[in-house]
């Protein structure tokens, strides 16, 4: 029995890479099929085969992002030592890189559920369980770090970051990131326990 993960085909990681971009910087309902396709330098039918339409790739577009966040937090456990608070600066400094670095134009979860407004569609539903992992995650940080009301101190931190993510893009990191590390450290030092 072969223990091996199956790679996605190097078309399909084109695909998703392209769509990625593109969606991205210029809106999912603004890029059609035949620029992804063209872009990726693939045939119809290699998209249609790996994705079978365009909302597959969307949901493929946003599970790539929900993938690369994950990994970003493993590594920001990994890297943060041993200690909850550690970890809890780490969230914070990585969302400010993340503003600074990734993410210039917007939340990608946010960008795409303002132009998939049906709440019972997929697209939306794969955005609410990226959420609420988001939340459920930096609710299991609070509470590791001791520190009081961690549902709150989780409701916090994601409104802070969809504010900044927004923030960012509109008004320049340089003017929102440091607010945003500076509210996000208030938070978590208002819930420490006394």
């Amino acid at each position: 029995m072969s223990t091996t993960t199956k790679r996605p085909s190097p078309a399909r990681e084109r695909l998703i890479d392209t769509a990625t971009r593109l969606f991205y910087e210029e809106g999912i309902h603004a890029v059609g099929v035949d620029r992804v396709i063209a872009e990726a330098g693939v045939t119809r039918a290699t998209l249609y085969k790996q994705f079978g339409g365009k909302e597959n790739l969307v949901l493929a577009y946003l599970m790539n992002e929900d993938e690369m966040l994950r990994a970003m937090f493993a590594a920001a456990g990994e890297a943060a030592g041993t200690g909850p608070d550690d970890l809890l600066g780490a969230v914070v400094d990585g969302i400010a890189a993340d503003i600074r670095d990734r993410h210039t134009r917007g939340c990608p979860f946010i960008n795409a559920a303002a132009e998939y407004p049906d709440a019972s569609g997929a697209v939306r539903q794969l955005i609410d369980e990226h959420r609420e992992w988001f939340r459920g995650t930096l609710q299991a940080v609070a509470e590791g770090a001791g520190l009081t009301d961690p549902p709150d101190v989780a409701a916090s931190l994601v409104l802070l970051r969809d504010a900044a993510l927004v923030g960012g893009y509109l008004d320049g990191d340089d003017r929102v990131r440091p607010a945003f590390e500076r509210t996000a450290r208030s938070v978590i030092e208002a819930h420490r326990a006394r």
